[in-house]
């Protein structure tokens, strides 16, 4: 992927996810933008309790993932992961 597509992209999905910090954080949550993979994957961090919760991954698609695909059409999915599952370089 371009890197000013990929920069552009994740501006706008980080300013998605910022519309969410506000709810989340209300109930001691918080979510990190990890990376955007070249097949249009969002991969996200659930923070705090929403690391925890029975409902984060209703939180995710019902919430996360819809106000960045608003924001971001070409975006296919966004997945949650660990933070075993990725190396920060």
């Amino acid at each position: 992927m371009d890197l000013l597509i990929k920069a552009d992209l994740l501006v706008r999905t980080e300013q998605a996810l910022g519309t969410m910090r506000d709810f989340l954080r209300a109930d001691g949550g918080d979510v990190e933008l990890v990376d955007i993979e070249d097949d249009m994957t969002v991969k996200i961090r659930l923070l705090g309790q929403c690391k925890s919760c029975s409902m984060s991954i209703m939180t995710m698609k019902a919430g996360i993932e819809e106000a960045v695909r608003k924001a971001v059409p070409q975006v296919k999915s966004v997945i949650a992961v660990e933070e075993e599952d990725f190396k920060l370089i």
